[in-house]
């Protein structure tokens, strides 16, 4: 994996939609809205099984966040597009569960495009749509000296070129920041210098 020292194509790009996979989506969202000061409205069909813990969302305050549950996919899109299109939340995530087509994919960018939102479209691997404007892959990395420490690949970029990144978060800063790998970090061993 090549490591690229700054983060491309992060903040995400706003009044467009983008797509994130992998283990640690979820912290890529919730970091994403803290990042981007936003609210945040959540859809997701009703029967995933899976529940949010506000106790683990870190510093992201839960009372920013509406979450939606639809019945089928077909609502999940029909309910992130007024929201796009509305702008009155800074952040639309929105859970897919069958691939989406063009079609329906455009309509989510030209919904973007009309309220100035930022779309999140949490995605299984694998699965993506071509007109998402970024995708994302996201993982926990293992560091005893830090349990925030991620590994972001950009997988797609409709403008500009893909990386790896070691990052985590900075709760003072309120921000994402990009880490040095293992070797190179200060103190380490095979750090130059």
């Amino acid at each position: 994996m090549m490591f690229t020292p700054a983060l491309t194509a992060y903040p995400l790009l706003p009044a467009r939609v983008h797509e994130v996979c992998g283990p640690a989506a979820i912290g890529f969202v919730l970091w994403t809205a803290q990042q981007m000061d936003a609210d945040l409205l959540w859809v997701r069909e009703e029967w995933c099984p899976e529940q949010l813990d506000p106790l683990g969302f870190g510093s992201f305050d839960p009372a920013r966040l509406v979450m939606v549950r639809t019945k089928a996919q077909t609502d999940t899109l029909a309910v992130a597009e007024e929201a796009l299109r509305d702008g009155a939340v800074g952040l639309v995530v929105l859970e897919i569960t069958a691939p989406l087509s063009l079609t329906a994919g455009r309509r989510l960018q030209l919904a973007a495009a009309a309220g100035g939102t930022t779309g999140l479209c949490l995605i299984p691997e694998g699965m993506g749509s071509n007109a998402a404007e970024t995708r994302w892959h996201c993982a926990p990395v293992f560091d005893p000296q830090d349990s925030t420490l991620q590994l972001w690949r950009l997988i797609k970029n409709k403008s500009g070129t893909f990386g790896g990144w070691l990052v985590r978060w900075d709760a003072e800063a309120r921000c994402v920041a990009v880490v040095s790998p293992a070797g190179e970090r200060p103190g380490s061993a095979d750090a130059p210098g």
